[in-house]
């Protein structure tokens, strides 16, 4: 997908946890071990984005976790709440705004997104220091909370 502005995007991540384990794919083009997830789309709010992406980069439905607020009038809809937010940079000159969801699935039947990924796999919380290339401390931190707060849940 084509960046929304020069300077920063929106995007997605979903921390898809089953049975005390959590599905990461090694991203191609970055040559990291990521969770699934990707930019907004102009005609996407977040939690449309995170559906989507969850399709396409899983193959599975998937649900989201956290809290929707009540709608507070006509003309709104309330999103629930990320787990999750961050910016961080992609290069010298862009940046995305990182909105992180918890999520579990719902059906479907896990499949490589061969075009995006390397490898798609499900991961205990031992086998997060185990990867190759090895995972960003960041993402880390983010996957054994999500993988400890699924795990209560």
């Amino acid at each position: 997908m084509a960046h929304l502005h020069e300077k920063i995007d929106f995007t997605v991540s979903l921390f898809i946890v089953e049975k005390g384990k959590l599905l990461l794919i090694h991203h191609r083009k970055l040559d990291r071990w990521l969770p699934i997830g990707g930019h907004i789309e102009l005609d996407e709010d977040p939690e449309q984005a995170a559906y989507r992406e969850g399709r396409e980069e899983s193959g599975l439905e998937i649900e989201l976790i956290g809290e929707r607020p009540p709608t507070t009038g006509p003309g709104t809809r309330a999103l629930i709440r990320p787990r999750f937010l961050d910016i961080h940079r992609v290069s010298e000159t862009h940046e995305h705004v990182g909105i992180m969801y918890l999520a579990r699935p719902k059906s479907g039947q896990v499949t490589l997104a061969q075009g995006e990924h390397h490898e798609i796999r499900w991961c205990t919380l031992a086998d997060l220091d185990e990867l190759l290339p090895p995972m960003s401390e960041a993402v880390k931190y983010y996957c054994r909370v999500a993988l400890k707060e699924m795990e209560e849940s």
